[in-house]
């Protein structure tokens, strides 16, 4: 079965529910354990990341603004493969462990990326997170597009290239699905896609995400195996 198959099949038959982004102000012991466990660095990019969006709700910045600044911040993270970060096939990090780690995947510079936007103020349909084929690289890949309007050829903000460019000139993506918090689209060519009724429900990952921010919200710790073992 090809990766873009078990992709499609991932998606038709895992369930999930939506959540908030995990970036509430974060209380000293948080930011303490943080430092304890990846150095102070580590606790230093969690606290810019918040005078990131704290900035964005102050200054009342443009949509275009606020997506070229957040592709800017995160894509300076380094690359790293889940097998080797997180000793998982497959792990979809929330934003402080991606940011804390000082690493992840094209799934985690996305998700990082969507709920920054988020909590920006960008509107959730106005956000996808796309899986898409790289055909250069003949392998799976994510992105996140944002649209203007929901007729507008989406920019694509991906960790692959510093720039965003539009989706007509990203030819070497080619759509596969996406989603946000309220939806799912099958895409079998470029453009919307077709609406699949159940929405983002249908991804297990995306579940998974969202309840380890959900624990956080309670004032559990949300963070992976990993980052407390």
């Amino acid at each position: 079965m090809s990766c873009v198959h078990r992709l499609l099949l991932l998606v038709m038959v895992l369930v999930a529910t939506a959540a908030t982004a995990d970036n509430d102000t974060f209380t000293p012991e948080f930011l303490a354990q943080i430092a304890q466990k990846y150095g102070n660095s580590a606790k230093e990019r969690v606290v810019d990341w918040q005078h990131l969006i704290e900035s964005a709700q102050i200054h009342h910045t443009s949509e275009r603004d606020r997506i070229h600044t957040v592709n800017d911040f995160f894509n300076h993270i380094p690359f790293v493969s889940d097998l080797q970060h997180w000793h998982r096939t497959d792990y979809w990090a929330t934003p402080v462990e991606f940011l804390a780690s000082n690493g992840g995947d094209c799934e985690d510079f996305s998700i990082a990326k969507y709920f920054t936007l988020r909590e920006m103020g960008v509107p959730d349909d106005h956000l996808r997170i796309t899986y898409v084929k790289a055909l250069r690289l003949n392998e799976a890949h994510m992105v996140l597009a944002w649209y203007e309007t929901p007729q507008s050829d989406p920019l694509i903000l991906d960790n692959l290239i510093p720039d965003i460019e539009p989706a007509s000139r990203r030819t070497d993506l080619l759509p596969v699905y996406s989603f946000n918090g309220s939806n799912l689209w099958m895409s079998k060519e470029r453009g919307q896609g077709r609406l699949v009724t159940g929405g983002s429900q249908r991804i297990n990952l995306w579940r998974d995400l969202n309840l380890r921010m959900q624990q956080r919200e309670r004032g559990r710790s949300y963070t992976a195996k990993s980052m407390t073992q």
